[in-house]
């Protein structure tokens, strides 16, 4: 599975939710892309204010926060 987060480097948001992250990712072993909006006008102006956005595909999971329950929720965790 990949995921892709929209990111942006000076947004403290973006980074918090990369490293929150991280142990997700070792323990479901998913591959993440980590893309910063600005680099693309399409994506800023898409995403603009939302960032950061975890999706899977154009399937949104969360934006702002890591939102667990959503996450575990798609991941196929119980709990």
């Amino acid at each position: 599975m990949k995921l892709t987060l929209y990111f942006r480097e000076y947004c403290s948001l973006c980074h918090q939710m990369l490293a929150e992250l991280s142990p997700w990712r070792e323990r479901h072993g998913f591959e993440l892309e980590v893309v910063d909006v600005d680099a693309d006008p399409a994506l800023e102006a898409r995403f603009n204010e939302l960032v950061p956005v975890l999706m899977d595909g154009e399937a949104e999971i969360c934006h702002w926060h890591l939102d667990v329950a959503k996450l575990a929720a798609h991941l196929g965790e119980i709990g």
